[in-house]
C-alpha cells in the first residue's frame, strides 16, 4: 500500500482500488488525473462535513453535476437516487444511538463508472468499518464501485437493527411496569418517547425501501453503473430493509396498545377507588341518617322514653351497618 500525503480537513478517506481489489492510498489532488488517465480500477473518497473548496475540487474532477453537489453540501435531503447523465446520486438518512436517543444524520452518495464519493453529514458512523470489511476480500471490489455503494448501504440498513432491538427490550421492560400495582407518570411519557423515536426512525427507513428497489431496477443509466451481480447484495440488503421497516411498524403497534392499555388500566384502578369510596360512604350514611333523626329536638318522641331505647338504637344502626357491609364485600366493592 503506497503512503499518501496527509488530507485536508473533511477528507476521511482516499484511496485507489487496481483491478485486484488491492487499495493504494491516493492523495486527493491526483483523483481526477488517475480517472482522466483511464487507469484499471476506481477511487473511493470518503467525505465528512467537507468546507465548500473540496466539494469544489471534486465537482471539477469528477464532473459532478452543481445541483447534486449542491444537494450534497446542504444535506436536509429526502432519501432518493437521481441519475445526473452518468453519475448516480443517492442519499440516505443514518441512525444511530447516542446515549438513550436516537440521532440521526445523512449520507450523499456519487456513483460514477470510475469512483465512490461518500459524503457524510450530522450523526453517521465511520464507514472505515466497510472499507477495512472489503478490503480483507479484495475479490468483492472487482465489479468496481458499486460494490463499494452495496457495502456503505449494507452498514447503514445493519445499524438499524440494533436500535430496533434496544427499543424492543425497552418496550418489554416497561410492559412489566404497567402491569404493576403502581401508577406512574413516568411510564407513559417513556412510551410516548418510543413511539415518537419510532416514527421518526421509520421515515428514515422506509424510504429506503424505494431507493434500494431503484438500483436494483435494471435501467439505463442504472444498468451501467450497477452491475448484475452487485444487484443481488443489493437486493439482500432491500431484504433486510423491509425486515426492519416490519419490525418497527410492529413496535410501534405495540407501543400503541400498551398506551391504550396503560389508560384503561389506570381508567379501571380509579373506578375501583371510587367504588370502594362510594361503599364507604353508603357505610356512613345509614348511621348518620339515624343519628341526625333523633338530634331533631321534637318535643314529643315516644320511642325515647323506654329504658332500652337507646341500646336498641345503636343495635338497629350496627345491624344496618353490617348488612351493608356484607352487601358491599359480596358485591366486591370492598
Amino acid at each position: 500500500m503506497a503512503s499518501a500525503s496527509p488530507l485536508p480537513a473533511g477528507v476521511v478517506a482516499c484511496a485507489w482500488y487496481d483491478i485486484h481489489g488491492q487499495r493504494h492510498d491516493l492523495p486527493l489532488g491526483e483523483v481526477g488525473a488517475r480517472i482522466a488517465a483511464d487507469a484499471p480500477g476506481f477511487a473511493w473518497i470518503g467525505l465528512y462535513e467537507p468546507a465548500e473548496d473540496i466539494l469544489e475540487r471534486l465537482q471539477q474532477a469528477l464532473e459532478l453535476h452543481p445541483l447534486a453537489v449542491e444537494d450534497a453540501r446542504k444535506a436536509h435531503q429526502r432519501p432518493k437516487v437521481e441519475a445526473y447523465g452518468e453519475i448516480l446520486f443517492v442519499a440516505m438518512h443514518t441512525a444511530q444511538m447516542e446515549g438513550s436517543r436516537i440521532a440521526y444524520g445523512e449520507t450523499h452518495a456519487f456513483l460514477g463508472r470510475r469512483f465512490l464519493l461518500t459524503v457524510r453529514h450530522g450523526a453517521s458512523l465511520s464507514y472505515a468499518p466497510v472499507r477495512a470489511r472489503l478490503e480483507q476480500e479484495p475479490e468483492l471490489l472487482r465489479p468496481g464501485p458499486a460494490m463499494a455503494l452495496y457495502g456503505v448501504l449494507d452498514f447503514v440498513v445493519d445499524n438499524c437493527a440494533p436500535i430496533v432491538d434496544a427499543h424492543r427490550d425497552t418496550l418489554h421492560a416497561l410492559e412489566r411496569d404497567i402491569f404493576s400495582d403502581t401508577y406512574r407518570r413516568a411510564i407513559v411519557v417513556r412510551l410516548y418517547d418510543l413511539k415518537r423515536e419510532l416514527t421518526n426512525m421509520r421515515g428514515s427507513v422506509s424510504p429506503l425501501q424505494d431507493v434500494l428497489a431503484q438500483l436494483v431496477r435494471n435501467q439505463a443509466a442504472q444498468g451501467q453503473l450497477v452491475p448484475e451481480d452487485v444487484r443481488l447484495y443489493l437486493r439482500d440488503v432491500h431484504d433486510h430493509v423491509v425486515r426492519i421497516n416490519d419490525a418497527i411498524d410492529t413496535l410501534r403497534d405495540m407501543l400503541g396498545t400498551a398506551l391504550s392499555v396503560n389508560l384503561s388500566l389506570v381508567t379501571l384502578a380509579q373506578g375501583e377507588t371510587v367504588k370502594r369510596l362510594g361503599a364507604w360512604a353508603a357505610l356512613l350514611a345509614a348511621p348518620t341518617l339515624v343519628t341526625s333523626w333523633y338530634g331533631m329536638n321534637f318535643a314529643h318522641m315516644p320511642e325515647l322514653a323506654p329504658r332500652w331505647a337507646y341500646p336498641a338504637l345503636a343495635l338497629g344502626v350496627a345491624t344496618v351497618c353490617v348488612v351493608l357491609y356484607r352487601l358491599f364485600k359480596r358485591s366486591r366493592w370492598l
